[in-house]
């Protein structure tokens, strides 16, 4: 990816740097070779050259770009889990995908982590945003799922001998574990993304109570993976299934859920990060009508929404870590809409801009694997920033608005935003 090689001056802003510390109210940040080197007070700034670019942030914020921690750059906007199975080819995929990339960047969103990919395709994604063939944010990628059989992601009957090689893989027992794994070994992920619990989406067998991986599966996912220097997430929502995960060695959590007392020390034991996802359940209850989810369905989506609101809470206020993402891709939940989950954690939630914000950078990069590169705005680190006509403090959900975006920024480049260029130039596809 692109490194700007001039110098940059930001001034005129209150910066918010993401580790959580309170406001400079008058900041400004140097950027020299695509890195920080300097933030702090605009008296205090180092002398730069005559020649350097100067970017005024009019008043607003200056602060990290922001880290979508569970992405899904394959889904596009379903109606249906069952769509997924496979509505588009996964030419068309690849392309759906693009779009949804370079969406994400324009939104403020210069890294992300996937959470599960349709066939292999954020593998390659992550290849041509790196190479600046296409834009998008820094992609940790994932790959196909891994379920057991009869699982949350495993709807077809057996008499139709379909396969779902493209969405998931269908395991029973330890051997297919290890094998789903080693197949994603070989084609280049970085997280393995696995369905130890159900979802509320599935109000039968598999609904979010329900167990759908056994321990011995979830182990042997583990311990192949992280031979393979590969980390490990899942869908956990049902209790046991968050407990059984931590136990497994699982190196982060997605949703959480329902989560007692000894699930929460398990998890503040071994500092594994939680992305709740919560906004999709507030989606679900709320526009579910108009996309003919039954009425099961949404009830259970309110009781999701009720226990891990209380969970995340619980976990931010034990010492624990939150990423925010909030699992778009769905009709009622479509891409774009990335900063509704941060509102939602700051109006619903209970937390206050600053946290969330802090979950939105810091927590997400050092999720990524990358917290020491990016993430927040401090000296040393790639100068991904985001500028934002607005005070996210007084209102988060201006961030919601990308036209309040003045400039989108990696590793010192502008990518999107007012003052970015609205006709990158094209690298040449053959170096």
């Amino acid at each position: 990816m692109k490194i700007s090689s001039e110098t940059t001056l930001i001034q005129n802003g209150q910066i918010v740097d993401g580790t959580g510390a309170a406001p400079v109210a008058d900041g400004a940040i140097v950027i020299e070779g695509g890195k920080i080197t300097y933030v702090g007070p605009v008296k205090d700034a180092p002398q730069i050259s005559e020649s350097a670019l100067r970017i005024d942030a009019q008043g607003g914020t200056i602060m990290p770009g922001l880290v979508e921690a569970h992405f899904h750059a394959t889904y596009f906007n379903i109606a249906a889990l069952e769509d997924l199975d496979i509505k588009y080819p996964v030419e068309y995929v690849s392309l759906l995908a693009s779009v949804n990339t370079r969406l994400a960047l324009e939104c403020g969103y210069t890294a992300a982590r996937s959470g599960g990919s349709l066939f292999n395709v954020d593998h390659w994604l992550k290849k041509a945003i790196e190479e600046d063939l296409i834009p998008g944010p820094r992609l940790a990628s994932s790959g196909r799922e891994i379920c057991s059989a009869g699982g949350l992601m495993d709807w077809n009957p057996e008499f139709r001998k379909i396969g779902m090689e493209g969405l998931v893989f269908i395991v029973n027992g330890q051997e297919d574990a290890r094998r789903a794994v080693r197949a994603l070994v070989k084609d280049g992920i970085e997280w393995v993304k696995t369905y130890p619990t159900g979802d509320a989406a599935s109000p039968d067998v598999n609904d979010h109570h329900t167990l759908c991986m056994t321990f011995d599966e979830m182990n042997a996912v583990v311990q192949t993976a992280h031979n393979h220097n590969l980390k490990v997430t899942g869908h956990c929502r049902a209790t046991e299934g968050i407990k059984n995960a931590l136990r497994a060695g699982y190196d982060c959590i997605e949703h959480g859920t329902f989560m007692d007392d000894e699930a929460l020390e398990l998890l503040l034991e071994r500092d594994v990060p939680c992305v709740p996802a919560l906004y999709f359940e507030k989606a679900s209850v709320e526009l579910g009508p108009e996309f003919g989810l039954p009425q099961v369905v949404i009830d259970g989506h309110q009781e999701t929404l009720d226990g891990g609101m209380e969970s995340a809470r619980r976990i931010l206020r034990a010492g624990g870590r939150l990423g925010m993402g909030g699992d778009y891709g769905f009709g009622w939940n479509p891409h774009g809409d990335y900063a509704r989950e941060l509102t939602f954690f700051v109006n619903d939630v209970g937390l206050t801009p600053l946290e969330v914000i802090t979950c939105a950078t810091k927590t997400g990069a050092e999720i990524m694997g990358r917290g020491d590169e990016f993430g927040t705005l401090e000296t040393g680190k790639l100068a991904d920033v985001l500028i934002v006509d607005g005070n996210v403090l007084a209102d988060i959900s201006v961030l919601e608005d990308r036209t309040k975006f003045l400039a989108v920024m990696q590793g010192g480049v502008m990518k999107a935003g007012q003052l970015a260029d609205p006709f990158p130039t094209i690298v040449n596809c053959e170096k």
